[in-house]
């Protein structure tokens, strides 16, 4: 049996991290291992694919690309239940929340990744598909609305065009 209280399995997004076991609010979850990369050699991995650099401060970021790193795993959400933070020149994932299992482990990544990688209208977390899903609807709901408004006008304007042409054909006769 696993001491880790979560596994790697199927996420929404590809591969993530599920609680298999309560997590207490608060409780280290897992740390973010890799190299330790500097500022010059981050960006150069960046600009070569590197999806997994979590940057520590400017001039430090650990590349978290490895396998071995279970941590790169945790998904991204506007609504987390996990949050990172660095002690010295490590990163660890803690839950904010009591996590109970079955649940993925997600934290916020940060404005400028969602900006720049996900892409605002990409995330996958609930809170933004329910915000996409509520926006839809309305927008849905709208065009109903204005679907039933013209054909409301354009039979009023049949019915006008019907009396008229009843009145012309009355003064003809």
């Amino acid at each position: 049996m696993s001491r880790r209280p979560f596994r790697v399995g199927r996420a929404r997004t590809g591969l993530g991290l599920f609680a298999t076991k309560p997590i207490r609010k608060n409780a280290r979850i897992v740390e973010y291992k890799g190299p330790l990369l500097t500022g010059k050699a981050a960006q150069k991995a960046e600009n070569g694919g590197n999806r997994y650099l979590y940057e520590i401060n400017k001039r430090w970021t650990i590349d978290g690309a490895g396998r071995d790193n279970v941590a790169r795993y945790g998904n991204h959400s506007c609504n987390p239940n996990a949050d990172s933070y660095n002690v010295k020149k490590r990163v660890f994932i803690r839950a904010i929340k009591n996590i109970k299992p079955g649940d993925e482990i997600v934290y916020d990544y940060g404005i400028d990744y969602l900006k720049n990688v996900i892409g605002k209208s990409n995330c996958q977390c609930s809170r933004c598909r329910k915000r996409r899903n509520k926006r839809a609807a309305e927008l849905r709901l709208k065009r109903q609305r204005k679907e039933a408004r013209l054909k409301r006008e354009r039979s009023a304007k049949r019915a006008a065009a019907r009396k008229s042409s009843k009145k012309s054909a009355k003064r003809k006769a």
